[in-house]
């Protein structure tokens, strides 16, 4: 279990003199290489994938000679296909059995009563097609009920995908340029890359902060840290904003779907607050800082009250007023 940092709670925090800070977090599994045999990968390997909301494949991209992999070898390109392939593998197995499955419904039905098998067989014939092409489900741009259809099955390629390229510490301030060189290779749906020098980021995890931030510097690194980045980035694509609720008991960082209403956010925060739901008072979280309290927000007009159907934006502060 990992926080996710965010400079944003850590500034209204200071804000409001918070006692306790609470931070998002993220459960992350640390699997082997998906190394496989002529089986394809273990049972027990594949189910521990399956409960994943994403993955994040960190991939070899610097040269060591000092590890038997002989630097001719490094090819990230190869060996993210490597994997994507034995993914889609593990998919098209998946597909081939549930398709077998709705056949043999369909035989014991009567013509009339086999619509929703007939629908759902479609779907499962265009999903083997693009499998067998090698292309994952996430790039076949599926509605959310054809995803929601599709959810039992936990297939591997449907989920979001991070590529972490592991650069050597000489190409540290080269990041964003490699990520760029790397980008137009990978890019799709719920897919992103970035670079980082994971060694030379684990050195720096051991330093105090003063100091681990002037050796970033003179690395050419981001300020931003290596976990911050990466945990930042998954946030993202699996299409969540955060917002935030502010006080001197607990400053909270809360994460909400993209597109979520007031009164669904408050629910995250307690369920009586949902089911009481009056109204909220909002602020961007920047707005709030500048204002340096809210009685200042509310003289500058920045405080302002929403209802139900407010569409919660990433950075808000929010305040609900609620009865039960």
């Amino acid at each position: 279990m990992v926080k996710v940092p965010d400079d944003r709670l850590d500034k209204l925090a200071e804000l409001v003199s918070a006692r306790k800070i609470t931070y998002l977090e993220q459960r992350i599994l640390d699997f082997p290489s998906l190394t496989a045999g002529k089986k394809g990968p273990a049972a027990q390997l594949l189910a521990a994938m399956a409960t994943c909301d994403l993955f994040v494949h960190v991939v070899r991209a610097f040269k060591d000679e000092s590890i038997p992999h002989p630097a001719e070898t490094i090819d990230p390109s190869r060996d993210i296909a490597a994997v994507d392939l034995e993914l889609a593998l593990v998919d098209l197995g998946v597909v081939e059995r549930r398709l077998e499955r709705v056949a043999a419904e369909m035989r014991s039905l009567a013509a009339g009563a086999r619509g929703s098998y007939e629908r759902e067989q479609v779907l499962l014939q265009r999903l083997k097609a693009a499998l067998e092409a090698e292309t994952p489900i996430r790039e076949l741009g599926l509605t959310p009920e054809e995803l929601a259809s599709l959810g039992g099955f936990n297939l591997l390629t449907s989920k979001p995908l991070l590529i972490v390229l592991n650069v050597d510490e000489a190409d540290a301030a080269r990041s964003d340029e490699i990520e760029a060189e790397f980008r137009p290779k990978l890019s799709g749906t719920n897919v992103d890359v970035i670079a980082l020098p994971a060694k030379a980021e684990a050195d720096l995890a051991e330093l105090p902060a003063e100091e681990a931030a002037e050796f970033r510097a003179e690395l050419g690194l981001p300020p931003e840290t290596a976990l911050g980045r990466l945990l930042q980035a998954t946030v993202s694509l699996l299409g969540l904003i955060s917002f935030f609720t502010a006080g001197p008991q607990d400053t909270h960082a809360w994460s909400v779907a993209e597109g979520t209403a007031a009164v669904k956010a408050a629910g995250k925060i307690h369920s009586d607050i949902e089911r009481g739901f009056i109204r909220a008072e909002v602020i961007g979280w920047q707005e709030y800082v500048d204002c340096g309290t809210l009685v200042e927000a509310k003289k500058r007009g920045l405080l302002r009250v929403e209802g139900k159907t407010y569409v919660v934006k990433d950075g808000d502060v929010i305040n609900v007023l609620f009865n039960v």
